[in-house]
């Protein structure tokens, strides 16, 4: 669909994984185009997981909300922009249950924004990441493909779903390009301690308790963050207009099991007994409407493009302690 020429509109690019996935492509040598980041910076983003980049020749940084239809018109307009990735969202589920409205401003108006400066400017391709969530939940057996019914259960993944209709409404009303990818959850470093991987750790390393919903039997596919936005650079080089991807790493475990094993990942990294940290662990009371299972069939992505996740997850969760043990206790924020 786009080119390695292409000028690319990155939203929330000072996020976890829109973060990733600019250092991706100013590393990547065949990569010639622009990049651009809009970031509204609130409470999660870090443009610390961009040092080394600020002075780029082909990067330029906004601090801008997507919500200012004005601004993003003006970027594109100036920077000549062929596509926009779309990862500006608000994504934590916790606090989607405790307060909805900024989820709703930030992923559906915030969506909308976007969708209405592509009708001014229809020849930019429009990419929207979304999240596996959106599906609800499975049992024991089961995966989801692009053609799961949707059936969200938390504000967060509500919102997630809404704005996954309004982009392919949008794009069958007004003949827009785009393409839609649902991934299964990300892990990997500069993740904002919150999500379970780093507040494990982060409650690790100052020896707290490490709070695990009802007994820790939910089910997640994790998939290594450079694994995912090399996904989406493949959809955005190859894939087809109007179609939509799931992308996952293949790697279910229960919440217990991932605290376990991230567990024996960080004693053998600091050489200490996993036992100190075993016993920090505390059953809490689950979250209101906590989905079981979620899990993500890849095949069309395999059978399209030949793509597989490259990290293993030994490989990736070592990267992952790796990263936030050279970090001090706030993890380089």
């Amino acid at each position: 669909m786009i080119s390695e020429k292409a000028h690319v509109l990155v939203t929330g690019g000072a996020g976890f994984i829109g973060s990733a996935f600019i250092r991706m492509l100013l590393r990547m040598p065949s990569f010639s185009g622009r990049v651009v980041n809009v970031d509204k910076l609130t409470y999660a983003a870090n443009l610390d997981l961009l040092n080394g980049f600020h002075k780029h020749p082909r990067y330029r940084f906004f601090q801008g909300d997507i919500n200012h239809t004005e601004l993003i018109e003006k970027i594109c307009l100036e920077s000549e922009i062929d596509a926009i990735v779309h990862f500006a969202a608000e994504t934590h589920v916790d606090r989607s249950i405790e307060a909805s409205a900024a989820f709703v401003d930030a992923n559906i108006r915030g969506t909308v924004s976007l969708l209405e400066v592509l009708r001014k400017y229809p020849h930019i391709h429009f990419h929207h990441i979304s999240t596996d969530e959106v599906y609800g939940s499975l049992g024991d057996s089961g995966h989801f493909t692009e053609k799961s019914p949707y059936r969200p259960n938390s504000p967060y993944s509500a919102t997630k779903a809404a704005s996954d209709h309004l982009v392919r409404a949008y794009a069958h009303t007004y003949k827009l390009s785009t393409t839609i990818s649902h991934c299964s959850n990300n892990y990997g470093p500069g993740q904002y301690p919150e999500k379970l991987i780093p507040l494990m750790l982060s409650r690790c390393l100052a020896k707290q308790p490490l709070p695990i919903y009802g007994r820790g039997a939910n089910v997640r596919d994790w998939i290594y963050v450079g694994d995912h936005v090399d996904a989406i650079w493949t959809i955005l080089r190859r894939g087809q207009k109007g179609q939509t991807y799931n992308i996952g790493g293949n790697c279910e475990m229960s919440n217990l099991e991932l605290v376990h094993s991230l567990i024996e990942t960080l004693a053998k990294h600091l050489d200490v007994d996993p036992e100190i940290y075993r016993s920090l662990i505390r059953f809490v009371a689950d979250r209101p409407g906590h989905d079981f299972r979620y899990a993500i069939d890849t095949t069309k992505m395999e059978e399209e493009f030949g793509w597989r996740p490259h990290f293993s997850w030994r490989q990736g969760l070592k990267k992952t302690v790796q990263w936030y043990t050279q970090r001090d206790s706030k993890f380089g924020r």
